[in-house]
């Protein structure tokens, strides 16, 4: 049985829920981002419902569980919620935080807390779980200090029908606190110089994603087997994930001006312990002798250098593929050498890889990395 307590942790106060929360509650409750990630809540979500919850939060209490409604300078900011342990000492959280309340580091904070807090009533482990798209969540996961456990694949039905995967995550008692992510996000969601635009992959690309990759000009130095248009779409919704999780940036190269889809370039194979990560990139034709893709590389590099502790940045390009190996070269790339048969092709036979670098700039004395 935990006890009902209030927390206290920097401008936030966390106290079980109360009747004059009710009007704060069905504003979060009803807001479109908190429906999108919680399917189970009542659309629209009314009077009620908030006093329902009132009730079944009071119940969590008695039952051995907990519920706290998030305050900040006393207005409600949200809700995170306990299970009651198990046998094994081991519960389980989940948290939301109202639209005036996002940005400011509300539910991290609180689940840090909340975390700590259990921890010094004897509970054991404390798990939490977040659907892959949900990158403000998993990013909450990060900075509370949760660790990754494995993704569980179809796990929940959304309300539009589709089942999404979620991402699992575990917290012990001495569980050191991670590091700041490898990979920080964007600043206000893009890179951009007026000519080109990059931003993250979203399902919303996949269909042109999956028609540039299928084009037979691209499908000529792809490697392994066409992916599905299914299998595009789960890579486009996976790519947020993937970024806060340091393993890779997906990327949709846009014309600034229309928006429209032009290409795709990536950040990836990225090994912290050596300073490095892979660049590949991929462009529909139409956009092709433009310079989109130069510039496209450009930025991606540039920014990886500035925001990153990455110190080298390698390509690969199959040596017949004059093109991608100009954009190299205009990008600031050096040629390194030679990989001999490394690229399969579909007659049987192997192709010569040409290996190529941009290694950080030299810093001045005092530099960020």
């Amino acid at each position: 049985m935990l006890p009902r307590d209030v927390i206290s942790t920097g401008a936030l106060i966390l106290r079980p829920p109360t009747e004059p929360d009710t009007e704060a509650i069905v504003m979060t409750c009803d807001d479109p981002v908190t429906a999108r990630f919680l399917p189970l809540l009542p659309s629209p979500y009314r009077t009620e419902d908030a006093r329902e919850y009132l009730g079944r939060a009071a119940a969590t209490w008695r039952d051995g569980g907990a519920e706290f409604a998030i305050t900040e300078n006393g207005r409600y900011a949200g809700s995170i919620g306990v299970t009651p342990p198990d046998r094994w000492g081991v519960t389980r959280i989940g948290y939301l935080v109202a639209p005036w309340a996002r940005g400011k580091n509300v539910a991290a904070t609180a689940a840090r807390a909340v975390t700590d807090w259990l921890f010094d009533h004897g509970v054991r482990r404390v798990e939490l779980q977040t659907e892959v798209e949900n990158v403000a969540s998993l990013r909450v996961a990060g900075k509370a200090g949760f660790r990754e456990e494995g993704r569980r694949r179809d796990a929940k039905r959304l309300r539009d029908g589709r089942y999404a995967d979620f991402v699992t995550f575990g917290r012990l008692p001495g569980d050191v606190r991670v590091a700041e992510p490898y990979l920080p996000l964007f600043d206000g969601g893009e890179l951009g110089d007026g000519v080109v635009a990059l931003e993250p992959l979203a399902a919303e690309d996949a269909a042109d994603f999956h028609r540039m990759m299928a084009e037979p000009s691209v499908a000529a130095y792809s490697v392994g087997p066409p992916a599905t248009l299914e299998e595009n779409e789960r890579r486009c919704r996976y790519t947020g994930y993937w970024w806060v999780s340091g393993q890779r940036v997906e990327l949709a190269v846009r014309d600034a001006a229309s928006r429209a889809f032009a290409g795709h370039v990536q950040l990836t194979q990225v090994v912290p312990a050596l300073g490095q990560a892979m660049i590949g990139y991929s462009l529909v034709p139409e956009y092709r002798k433009k310079g989109l893709m130069t510039r496209a590389v450009r930025l991606l590099v540039d920014w990886a250098f500035a925001s990153t502790a990455l110190h080298r940045i390698v390509a690969g390009t199959e040596a017949g593929n004059t093109p991608s190996q100009a954009v190299l070269e205009r990008a600031g790339f050096s040629r390194e050498g030679v990989h001999r048969q490394l690229f399969p092709q579909p007659d049987g036979t192997w192709a010569d890889d040409v290996a190529w670098a941009r290694l950080r700039p030299a810093e001045p004395s005092g530099g960020k990395f």
